[in-house]
């Protein structure tokens, strides 16, 4: 496989929604909308974003009840697709929040590997990187990327996944491009079926993981929400709530 489509199916899956949210101050409205309404669509701005022209099955993100709340059912088949929110005004605004928990995992996800490279549940950060400051050769990599896409591509996204191998703490590279940069939240050790909260300082983590490239944190583009099991073509059933910007 040609090495930009590797860097354009990863790059579209860190997600950036074509449109404008007007960002609130820390008393004004939340950054954020739910992620679960009455109706069985996620409520704008989010929506799906995939690959450019796919044609494999789309990951479903729908509104259920559970627990005696809304919340996001996230169900991978042998699917691929992101939920975004297109963040503008750069807010100052940098904890992120939410809820989440994986009912079902794909046993032959392998984060390490691009055969296994899926996750039944991500939380991803996408921000504004110059594409001065990336490597030359990602970065003429990602120009040819962003030519051939009709979303716009962060060069930099730090994902937040839930992982049946690795253990929490792990952070490692996507197995198709360092523009996206993975910590691993939840191991094995979490189990199925039970609601677990976190909140990170997404400034913090992008210093973290891109300080090689940048030393102040670029503008916040947006936030998406994913699962995936097109490479393994298992299946993973996942669930999140309260996700919020602050």
């Amino acid at each position: 496989m040609p090495l930009w489509i590797c860097l354009h199916r990863a790059v579209v899956g860190a997600l950036l929604a074509v449109g404008a949210v007007a960002a609130g101050a820390a008393d004004g409205p939340p950054l954020l909308a739910p992620l679960a309404g009455a109706a069985e669509a996620p409520p704008a701005p989010w929506h799906v974003v995939g690959l450019p022209g796919q044609t494999k099955p789309f990951t479903r993100f729908s509104a259920v009840n559970l627990d005696g709340q809304r919340v996001l059912r996230v169900e991978a088949q042998a699917s691929y697709g992101n939920l975004v929110h297109p963040v503008a005004g750069n807010p100052p605004a940098h904890r992120l929040s939410w809820r989440w928990r994986v009912d079902e995992a794909s046993p032959g996800s392998d984060l390490k590997t691009r055969a296994g490279d899926d996750s039944p549940a991500k939380v991803c950060a996408l921000f504004d990187l110059p594409i001065e400051a990336v490597p030359f050769v990602e970065r003429q990599v990602l120009k040819l990327a962003r030519l051939r896409s009709a979303e716009p591509l962060p060069a930099a996204s730090v994902c937040y996944v839930w992982d049946g191998r690795l253990a929490p703490g792990t952070v490692l590279d996507n197995a198709f491009t360092r523009r996206i940069r993975i910590i691993v939240l939840r191991g094995p050790e979490a189990g199925l079926h039970g609601w677990q909260s976190e909140q990170r300082d997404i400034h913090a983590d992008f210093l973290r993981l891109f300080g090689d490239e940048s030393r102040t944190v670029p503008p916040l583009m947006g936030i998406g929400v994913a699962a995936d099991a097109d490479n393994t073509q298992g299946h993973s059933l996942a669930h999140m709530a309260d996700i919020a910007l602050q």
